[in-house]
C-alpha cells in the first residue's frame, strides 16, 4: 500500500522522499553500523574527530527526517554544535568554560552538564539535544537516530576526556534511577 497524507495519522506531515526509494529501517540500520565503525575507529586511534565526521551523515538523515517546530530546531542544533565540535577538534582549540564562568555544572535540556574544555561542552550539547529529540519526536527513525547521537556524544566525551565521562556517566545514570 502506498503512503499519502490521507492514510497518515498527522495528516499535515509530509514524509520523507526518501522513503519512497528506501526503506528508513535499512538506512538507520547503515548509519548505525556506520556510528558504530566511527566509535570503535575513535576509540581505536583516540581521536574524537574520527566520530564526529561519521556522525555527519546520521545528524544529516536526522534533520531530514524531524518535521515539528521544536525537533526540527534540535536537530539543527546537533548540527551547529557537530560543526563546531569538529573546529574546535581540528584547530586544537581548548579554552576551559567552567573556569571563566565560575560555574561548574550548568543545566541545559533537563541534563546537569558539567562545564570544562570547550571541546567537551559540543558532546554533551549533542546528548542533551538529542535526549530532547528523542523525548519529543513521535517517529521511531527519529528515536533511533537520536539514541545513536546520544550514546556517539558519550564515546566523544570519553575519547576527549575520561574524567569528565565518568561524572557525566553518574549524573546521567543517577537521573534515571
Amino acid at each position: 500500500m502506498a503512503w499519502d497524507k490521507a492514510s497518515s495519522p498527522n495528516k499535515n506531515v509530509d514524509r520523507p522522499k526518501a522513503d519512497a526509494k528506501y526503506s528508513p529501517n535499512l538506512i538507520c540500520s547503515v548509519l548505525t553500523v556506520w556510528a558504530i565503525l566511527g566509535a570503535v575507529l575513535t576509540l581505536l586511534f583516540t581521536n574524537a574527530l574520527v566520530l564526529a565526521l561519521f556522525l555527519l551523515p546520521v545528524v544529516a538523515y536526522e534533520i531530514y527526517r524531524t518535521r515539528g517546530k521544536s525537533t526540527i530546531f534540535s536537530s539543527w542544533a546537533l548540527l551547529i554544535i557537530l560543526i563546531l565540535e569538529i573546529i574546535l577538534i581540528v584547530f586544537g582549540i581548548s579554552y576551559d568554560l567552567g573556569q571563566y564562568l565560575g560555574i561548574a555544572n550548568v543545566w541545559v535540556g533537563g541534563q546537569d552538564i558539567p562545564l570544562g574544555d570547550i571541546k567537551i561542552l559540543g558532546p554533551t550539547l549533542l546528548a542533551a539535544f538529542s535526549a530532547i529529540l528523542f523525548a519529543r519526536t513521535a517517529g521511531p527513525y527519529t528515536k533511533w537516530l537520536s539514541v545513536i547521537i546520544f550514546v556517539s556524544a558519550f564515546v566523544l566525551v570519553y575519547t576527549l576526556n575520561p574524567e569528565i565521562f565518568k561524572e557525566l556517566l553518574r549524573t546521567t545514570v543517577w537521573r534515571f534511577f
